[in-house]
């Protein structure tokens, strides 16, 4: 028999990883903001060509890695809504959801400091795997 909890349980993860989207979104001003007007760029001059490229790393990486939480976790946050939706939350959805969570958190810290590919493609992998556990366990429960 399945170990059932609160379907509310698997929403905390899911209302975390929001949280830490919006407070990258935050970290991302507070680096382009002041880059562009140390490089002198005019917002509007980027209507008419990129200008990615004139502004430093470390404002770079944090504008990716704010795109990067806006591309994956979709499927988390869909999965969330299903796996609750349907009465199905469980010990490992709720332990997945937390890992995937904390896996993602931990993929910003890397790509927004030091931002070592193997170490953020590691950690993307894990945070992944954690997301199959959560999908693969609902299948399982569909099927």
């Amino acid at each position: 028999m399945q170990n059932l909890v609160q379907n509310t349980e698997i929403f905390t993860p899911m209302m975390v990883l929001i949280a830490w989207t919006l407070l990258v979104l935050i970290w991302l001003y507070a680096k382009r903001i002041p880059a562009m007007r140390k490089a002198g760029i005019n917002p509007d001059d980027s209507l008419s060509k990129d200008l990615s490229d004139a502004l430093p790393i470390g404002a770079r990486q944090v504008a990716a890695n704010y795109n990067h939480l806006l591309e994956q976790p979709t499927i988390f946050y869909a999965s969330v809504i299903a796996i609750a939706v349907m009465g199905h939350v469980d010990a490992l959805a709720v332990g997945a959801a937390w890992a995937y969570v904390i896996l993602r958190i931990v993929h910003s810290l890397i790509q927004n400091t030091y931002h070592t590919v193997m170490h953020r493609w590691t950690v993307f992998m894990l945070s992944s795997l954690a997301l199959a556990v959560m999908v693969i366990n609902e299948l399982l429960k569909l099927f």
